[in-house]
């Protein structure tokens, strides 16, 4: 006895669709008659559409459909279809690499951004504003240091880290102050339990049957 499994079959181009939609879209690349194929066409998008009608909300669905009834076709269905098809080469294309500097970061559980912060605080003339700044970067670095490393850590380590990032020159000032952890990152509220009873149950009262000797 031969089994057919799924693994065995021929690859769906659009797994959502189902194998049902595949072989009707296989089978009307056969037909020799074109109106045929082109109703065939047209009765296999309303099928599509019902199975998927989440698409529906979207404006030019039905142009999306018929890009979808031409990929699951691998593009060589000959019908005259009200869009154009799309493009194979736009599809397969790989999208351009995102631009990230990531090599020259200090310290990585900072992260850039504190570093941005720190130039841009490092050019402030002295006074109230610069020191406020500081105070927000300082927190903030500690605020990462412990979500990256999931530990404590003490304010010492955070002014030192800020000194060698600053090269000194960002002084910690009086007005300076860095915040307690639970400050920082609240602690998480875990939810109650469902499908338990809330509180002490009571016990209910157990009425015990008399029993009557009979003579």
């Amino acid at each position: 006895m031969s089994y057919d499994y799924n693994t065995q079959r021929k690859r769906m181009a659009l797994p959502e669709y189902g194998r049902n939609v595949q072989k009707m879209v296989d089978h009307i690349k056969t037909l020799q008659d074109r109106d045929e194929r082109n109703r065939a066409a047209k009765t296999i998008i309303q099928i599509m559409g019902n199975l998927n009608p989440q698409i529906r909300d979207i404006g030019d669905f039905k142009h999306k459909l018929w890009d979808h009834l031409a990929i699951i076709a691998d593009f060589t269905l000959d019908i005259d279809s009200p869009f154009p098809p799309p493009e194979r080469e736009k599809l397969v294309a790989k999208p351009n690499e995102v631009p990230y500097r990531q090599g020259d970061i200090r310290f990585l559980h900072y992260g850039r951004i504190i570093e941005l912060m720190i130039g841009a605080a490092v050019h402030l003339d002295e006074g109230k504003e610069k020191e406020y700044f500081t105070n927000l970067i300082v927190n903030q670095m500690k605020k990462s240091y412990i979500t990256w490393n999931r530990s404590q850590v003490s304010d010492e380590v955070i002014f030192n880290d800020l000194k060698l990032l600053s090269r000194g020159r960002l002084k910690i000032t009086e007005g300076i102050k860095i915040l307690e952890v639970k400050d920082l990152i609240p602690p998480v509220k875990k939810k109650p339990q469902q499908g338990r009873p809330q509180g002490r149950q009571q016990n209910k009262p157990y009425n015990k049957k008399k029993v009557y000797n009979r003579h």
